[in-house]
């Protein structure tokens, strides 16, 4: 297992060995939000993974605030002005968005690494 995962959250596993303590991190949340973990076994830093997220979620919830997740589904790229261009005129030529164009592309990038 190489992250963490639970209730939508993704996290990180790293070691110490000074500690010879387990640690991590929520990955792909705002510069803003921070939520951290720890644990001398797999087993302690998966519970306090959890731990963490649930007190983060219920913290949200007595607040009224709308809980960040990791990583928003939003991603912005600088590309050169020639790809944007050669990129929209494809998207209009087959009726689809810039968006759809880069969504589809990505896809199939990853499909073909997995």
């Amino acid at each position: 297992m190489k992250r963490l995962e639970y209730k939508g959250y993704s996290g990180s596993i790293e070691f110490n060995k000074t500690d010879n303590c387990f640690y991590g991190k929520v990955v792909g949340l705002d510069k803003g939000t921070a939520i951290t973990y720890e644990g001398y076994t797999a087993t302690a830093l998966y519970d306090d993974f959890k731990g963490a997220i649930d007190d983060y979620l219920d913290y949200c919830n007595t607040q009224g605030i709308k809980p960040k997740k990791s990583y928003s589904g939003t991603l912005n790229i600088r590309i050169p002005s020639e790809i944007h261009c050669k990129i929209a005129l494809y998207a209009e030529q087959n009726g689809m968005s810039i968006n759809s164009f880069i969504r589809d592309s990505i896809e199939t990038k990853l499909e073909s690494v997995q």
